[in-house]
């Protein structure tokens, strides 16, 4: 059973001195180390790059470490999200200081189910509160007259090529080291140009219409529209949806049978060709974040198009 330390600051103006300082025992020991530095709490802790590698990493009976709960969550939708994979895992989560040291956040009990989400709410209101005076001296600024915000960190010519060597295959981490800039200019770039949307040869699938894909039948012979169908969700894929605001999404997950792979593992979920087309719709986006979240996308969008396609005769 391993020990891994979770550390994550807001801004580049920001350290982890405190963190380290709260978890100075564990480093000491050499527990591996994962962050995700000027990285706004607004960003799902299951998006985050870092967090994503430690989970990658973690195995089962594997404790995560974090010097207070507001570095990995701050938001009821967060909790919902992140403690249903946290116990699919087999994970705990510990707070090395403060009130809540010495529980496991991931325990799928009601009485710390309770806590948590009390503790999220309250975390909730915190960052809303410090928004919302964030805002009021923004108003103050620019009404003063002051110019406020950072010039471009990319010209023109260098967003196209962004944009261009993205749609090539180049990752985000990789694009944000050639022109060194941050992960999240890049994809603000890649965004402003719709280049993380759902890709065009998806959307027969997302609407349904199988016109492109059916051999040619008797007309005697029908074809089910929306047929029920197996299909293994990746693992990636389903820690997207889980907090989806689908109910058919959620259930036909929540009803899947976990089925584990070395490290990995996929949901086999058993649903209408319709639900499991909304999971991919659901989930695009943000899987296309990285290229690991690319290949999930591509796995489980071939996998529910094969299902689609009816066999011929």
């Amino acid at each position: 059973m391993t020990d891994r330390l979770y550390l994550r600051h807001s801004t580049d103006k920001q350290t982890d001195a405190r963190q380290r300082h709260a978890l100075a025992r564990l480093l000491a020991a050499g527990a591996p180390v994962y962050d995700d530095p000027a990285t706004s709490s607004r960003v799902l802790s299951l998006e985050r790059d870092g967090f994503k590698r430690l989970l990658d990493e973690a195995a089962v009976g594997d404790t995560i470490r974090i010097a207070d709960a507001a570095r990995l969550f701050r938001s009821v939708a967060d909790v919902l999200a992140l403690r249903p994979v946290l116990i699919r895992r087999g994970l705990h989560l510990k707070v090395e200081s403060g009130l809540l040291s010495g529980i496991d956040l991931a325990a799928d009990d009601p009485g710390t189910k309770m806590v948590v989400s009390v503790l999220a709410a309250v975390l909730e209101f915190q960052r809303d509160m410090i928004s919302e005076n964030t805002k009021e001296g923004v108003a103050a600024a620019e009404a003063s007259g002051k110019v406020l915000g950072r010039p471009a960190a990319l010209d023109e010519d260098q967003a196209a090529d962004v944009v261009q060597a993205y749609r090539e295959g180049a990752a985000v981490k990789a694009l944000a080291r050639q022109y060194g800039t941050s992960p999240k200019t890049i994809r603000r770039v890649l965004d402003d140009a719709k280049a993380r949307e759902v890709p065009g040869d998806l959307a027969a699938l997302l609407d349904g219409d199988l016109t492109a894909h059916q051999p040619d039948v008797d007309e005697d012979q029908a074809v089910d529209a929306d047929p029920t169908v197996v299909v293994d969700v990746p693992g990636l894929v389903a820690e997207h949806l889980v907090a989806v605001a689908d109910d058919a999404v959620r259930e036909a997950l929540q009803n899947g049978q976990t089925i584990r792979r070395g490290q990995g593992y996929s949901v086999r979920v058993t649903a209408p060709v319709s639900v499991h087309a909304a999971m991919i719709e659901h989930s695009a986006t943000a899987l296309m974040q990285s290229p690991a979240g690319r290949k999930a996308h591509r796995i489980h969008s071939d996998r529910v198009l094969a299902r689609k396609i009816p066999a011929p005769f």
